[in-house]
């Protein structure tokens, strides 16, 4: 190891069980020859479990990740040019491939060993969320060196710096890793064929009635996905329109401003005006005065 980078590449790859110890032990291996670094490996943090499902995901299979970060792409370029069908179709296929995508990271999370509760899938599916809504959200994900999961909703900038491992590790390609080696499978005793008959009906009885409710859900997930993407969509048409009124507003503002200052100019013209024709009035009346003095 002669970098920070290849430390961090190394043990962010491990099962998240062998994180801390093999972390002590590179720590301590490196103490005798670069201090410095073996201070730094000592001050990595030990990724969330969360954290540790994406960072796998990257490493397992860094195509679905790409498709994520691509897709993100172009919903913030539709959402750049306020197309709103663009960005409800947009929308609508973020969610599916995340949620996807999600069940994809658990799948390989069991296969290393490691269990993921609902709470840690929600964390994992937003990190994914955020990759796509957040340029450098997503290329933070793509360096497989995340402590902690990100959430984003595209407003504001994603410090991404602070969730990786290394905070200049943008570009890193991490280290893929291979699927665990299967073990043989185990024997076991056939069970009786009338139980097994019972057991397989049941078993389909479950299924037809899930693959029931699933439909329903997944209809219903679509109408609430499309009416969440329009409103998205009106959302974003609303604030453009707010923008060209506030500009609008500032023009008058300043042609009001204007308007005030050759009004005040105009009224001191007027008092002027005035101020003559009452010495013009006076000098009118001095004269007719004389010239009643001079008739008499």
């Amino acid at each position: 190891m002669t970098t920070l980078l290849e430390a961090a590449d190394t043990l962010y790859g491990l099962p998240l069980p062998e994180f801390t110890p093999a972390r002590d032990a590179l720590a301590k291996e490196l103490r005798a020859t670069d201090r410095p670094l073996a201070d730094l490996v000592k001050a990595l943090k030990k990724p969330s479990t969360s954290a540790w499902v994406v960072n796998l995901l990257v490493r397992r299979d860094p195509d679905q990740v790409d498709q994520v970060l691509v897709v993100g792409a172009a919903l913030r370029e539709a959402q750049a040019s306020l197309d709103a069908s663009e960005l409800r179709a947009l929308t609508r296929q973020r969610r599916q491939l995340t949620s996807a995508i999600t069940q994809q990271a658990r799948a390989l999370a069991v296969e290393h060993g490691q269990k993921v509760t609902g709470s840690v899938a929600d964390q994992v599916e937003a990190t994914l969320t955020a990759a796509m809504v957040d340029e450098a959200a997503g290329a933070a994900v793509r360096t497989g060196l995340l402590v902690n999961a990100m959430t984003s909703t595209g407003i504001e900038a994603v410090d991404a710096a602070a969730y990786v491992a290394v905070p200049d590790a943008a570009g890193f390609a991490p280290s893929q890793i291979e699927a665990p080696a299967s073990h043989p499978p185990e024997l076991h005793i056939v069970p009786d064929p009338d139980e097994q008959a019972k057991r397989l009906d049941s078993a389909r009885q479950q299924l037809a009635e899930a693959e029931r409710e699933a439909d329903a859900a997944n209809e219903a997930l679509t109408a609430a996905a499309d009416e969440v993407a329009e409103l998205e969509a009106r959302s974003l048409q609303m604030q453009a329109e707010i923008d060209e009124l506030r500009r609008r507003l500032a023009e008058h503002e300043e042609e009001q401003d204007q308007i005030d200052d050759q009004l005040g100019d105009a009224q001191q013209v007027v008092e002027s005006a005035r101020d003559d024709v009452r010495e013009a009035d006076l000098a009118r009346q001095r004269a007719a005065a004389k010239v009643e003095r001079l008739e008499r």
